[in-house]
């Protein structure tokens, strides 16, 4: 039986098949780049249009009360918890994850004085690195990094945080969250873990594995839009403790008694700093709704499916790459990631044919598998495109070795 033949059977069988159309898909564009930007959900542009239209074109201020703008940021947080494995009240939805990572850095070094250390690995996604160094220049922080079979022996008295990624953005490796949690709290460490391309795609439960802290981003998998608020969560032992550096107006206590002090609010509260952004936690909304409604555990069935389909068309074709994804689906996210030594060119030859994936310095290429609007007729059509690309020699014209700023 061909690839196509056995995606059609895949796909006619595919309980996940109907979502497919609740999303915008241009034709002729195979999708494998939800990992960075989730495609847009069908029912977005009309929640935007009734919130500028009619919320903020009609109700004016009025709606920070009467459609309930000031309970967004605590109401979609709450939306994206179970996907996480959190209580409603430990999540909010606010800023960016790089403002997220600064805020929960600063207030783990806060409650572990005496210990500076931040411990993560290098190669980690580099944000969350910055984010150290920022603080490390202030002498807040010292940072520690450490290959990830170190990792445990790194856990020593110095190290106030354990800070990593659970699935890697270049790779897809995941982290054994249980193990490594267990082993920060054992030296007495706090865990604060990047969910950024784990949640919506991958069964998280970081109240099963103890997580102190954890952030994510809301225009991957959760299909919030470019720029779509972060969320950050905090486990509920921690929370009255918790002392964030940014203390903006929306995280006091009574933010309209205009007080010259601060006060932090109660709760996950505390972890907001300024007016929240209202037309993006209005999108994120539709896109964390969508994704609740398929469930996660269907979605990582499926992405799992998707990735072993991929390879295996490949290797029907007579196509070996180097994978830099670990070999077993159940240790890798949702996505496969190839080395190549023109992966740049080869991505823009796959680009050209409509096979949108993405190009990691300096040598691969990477592939993402959202279950939730991709087809295994689109794997079949993608691994056939991979093949003659390669067998053809196409990615070595001219244009394909331009290096733009963004791919």
């Amino acid at each position: 039986m061909t690839p196509e033949a056995r995606a059609a059977d895949f796909d006619a069988a595919d309980p996940l098949a109907g979502y497919r159309e609740r999303f915008t898909l241009p034709e002729g564009v195979i999708y494998l780049d939800g990992n960075s930007l989730g495609a847009l959900p069908k029912a977005t542009p009309a929640a935007l249009a009734r919130v500028v239209e009619q919320e903020w074109g009609e109700g004016l201020i009025r709606s920070w009360n009467s459609a309930g703008w000031f309970a967004m940021a605590g109401r979609v947080g709450a939306k994206i918890a179970p996907l996480i494995g959190a209580a409603p009240h430990e999540v909010i939805a606010c800023d960016s994850t790089s403002v997220n990572l600064f805020k929960l850095i600063a207030a783990a070094l806060q409650m572990r004085p005496g210990r500076k250390v931040v411990l993560s690995e290098p190669g980690n996604f580099p944000t969350d690195l910055y984010m150290i160094a920022g603080l490390e220049a202030q002498g807040l922080a010292e940072r520690r990094l450490a290959q990830r079979d170190k990792l445990p022996e790194a856990l020593d008295h110095d190290v106030a945080l354990l800070m990593l990624t659970h699935a890697h953005y270049k790779t897809g490796a995941l982290h054994d969250m249980a193990a490594l949690t267990r082993a920060a709290h054992a030296a007495g460490a706090l865990v604060l873990w990047d969910l950024s391309h784990s949640t919506g795609a991958l069964p998280v439960d970081v109240n099963g594995v103890g997580a102190d802290f954890a952030v994510g981003c809301g225009y991957k998998y959760l299909c919030g839009g470019p720029g779509a608020p972060a969320f950050a969560f905090v486990a509920e032992r921690h929370q009255a403790a918790l002392q964030q550096p940014l203390t903006g107006w929306f995280g006091h206590a009574a933010p309209f008694a205009f007080s010259d002090d601060y006060a932090g609010a109660p709760g996950i509260d505390r972890l907001q700093c300024g007016t929240p952004p209202v037309l993006g936690l209005a999108a994120l909304e539709v896109g964390v709704d969508l994704i609740a409604e398929i469930g996660v555990g269907r979605l990582y069935e499926k992405s799992q499916a998707l990735s072993e389909f991929f390879l295996e068309c490949l290797m029907a074709q007579g196509i070996a790459l180097e994978l830099a994804s670990p070999a077993r689906s159940i240790e890798r996210g949702s996505q496969l990631s190839f080395r190549h030594d023109n992966a740049y060119a080869l991505c823009q030859a796959l680009i050209a044919r409509g096979v949108i994936g993405d190009f990691r310095a300096p040598d691969v290429l990477r592939l993402g598998f959202a279950p939730a609007y991709l087809s295994f007729t689109d794997i079949a059509a993608a691994a056939r495109h991979m093949a003659e690309v390669l067998t053809s020699g196409e990615w070595q014209r001219p244009e394909f070795s331009q290096r733009a700023a963004v791919t």
